[in-house]
């Protein structure tokens, strides 16, 4: 068992939820994803946030190339471990 951490970047909460509702159902994932606001460095507003889609995949069955097109889907994109 690898532990792999996948981070989708999205532009904003709506597009988080909506990618990680997708993501279950795309993909088939056993867990669903957790949805975490990324503050920009000296900023308190939330327009200035990015949202992170993290997805745990122990078992490495998850294509980066694939959730990297994912992303884009919602103007975003996967971050490299």
């Amino acid at each position: 068992m690898s532990d792999v951490r996948h981070v989708l970047v999205l532009p904003d909460r709506d597009a988080a939820e909506e990618a990680a509702e997708a993501l279950g159902e795309r993909f088939g994932l056993d867990e669903e994803p957790r949805i975490v606001r990324d503050a920009l460095a000296g900023e308190d507003d939330a327009e200035d946030a990015q949202w992170l889609v993290v997805l745990d995949d122990e078992d490495g069955l998850l294509d980066a190339e694939s959730l990297d097109a994912f992303a884009g889907e919602w103007d975003g994109w996967r971050e490299e471990p």
